[in-house]
């Protein structure tokens, strides 16, 4: 089990990663969504690490459905990515 202060800078890096995916997303001219998924779903896993010591339902429902709609998007990136001729 870790503890409160590094729940809080677990939790703090979270939110700096999903501040710095939503900026890129609001700033690039085009979106790559094989970046943007794994920033939203690393800090959805580093708020629910965070969560599991600062328990708060509602964030948690949130961060678990971020995760999901992030994995949804890699699925979808990865499956749209042009085939190799190798």
């Amino acid at each position: 089990m870790i503890g409160p202060v590094a729940a809080d800078i677990i939790g703090i890096g979270g939110s700096v990663i999903f501040i710095a995916a939503f900026a890129y997303a609001n700033l690039s001219a085009a979106l790559n969504k094989p970046l943007f998924n794994p920033l939203n779903l690393a800090g959805a896993a580093l708020l629910l690490i965070s969560l599991s010591v600062h328990f708060n339902l509602a964030a948690v429902i949130l961060e678990i459905a971020w995760a999901i709609i992030a994995i949804a998007g890699l699925i979808g990136a990865w499956r749209a990515r042009p085939e190799s001729n190798a």
